[in-house]
């Protein structure tokens, strides 16, 4: 089941409803949230030297959620990371990163996310569509999401989980470095899969 509506079943002709009602458990969860760094991550896959991958993640970064339960289409979600905390495990890996031929954390500390549109796809899948921000290049991204659910957790904070992947040109952002393999191909692949493991509280 969704985590904003369900269809409605014609007692009479036991048809489905051509109209969408609010399940009122899942309508509970129609809030403002943020997100809980400490129990979810933001993470990166790319291919190396063309035979495996590398992965990281960023392990600073703030983000919202405005959660509407009675019309998806309304709900937004916002997200800031500081690209500076990337880490793949390897200090001059992450070093290079940092610098002028990747990032340049210096002078574009913030890697941005802004949602501009969110659609239902389908029980509790969607899709979220927006704006990501990397140095000075602004594009639009859509990122598929599974709904994994909602709990209480022992501290009495409301949760909502989401799970998600999207698929990047870092070149389109302007992450153009790279070096030529002399077997052929390069050393960096131009694309990025990204993931998204999300727990995100609600505000009282």
């Amino acid at each position: 089941m969704g985590i904003f509506t369900r269809r409605s079943q014609d007692t009479t002709t036991n048809a489905a409803v051509a109209t969408l009602e609010v399940d009122p458990a899942l309508a509970a969860l129609t809030g403002d949230y943020v997100i809980d760094a400490a129990h979810s991550s933001i993470g990166f896959t790319v291919r190396h030297a063309m035979v495996t991958n590398v992965r990281g993640n960023f392990t600073d970064y703030a983000g919202t959620l405005q959660l509407d339960g009675s019309d998806p289409a309304r709900s937004a979600a916002s997200l800031e990371v500081k690209v500076a905390s990337v880490d793949t495990g390897i200090a001059d890996r992450d070093g290079h990163l940092r610098g002028g031929d990747f990032f340049d954390t210096e002078a574009f500390p913030l890697m941005t996310f802004r949602s501009t549109q969110a659609a239902q796809l389908g029980g509790d899948k969607y899709r979220i569509t927006g704006e990501l921000t990397i140095k000075d290049v602004t594009r639009p991204l859509s990122i598929d999401l599974e709904f994994n659910g909602s709990a209480t957790d022992v501290y009495g904070n409301e949760r909502v989980g989401f799970e998600g992947a999207a698929e990047i040109l870092r070149s389109d952002w302007g992450l153009t470095w790279n070096a030529a393999l002399e077997a052929g191909g390069v050393m960096v692949s131009d694309k990025v899969k990204l993931t998204f493991d999300i727990s995100a509280i609600k505000q009282a």
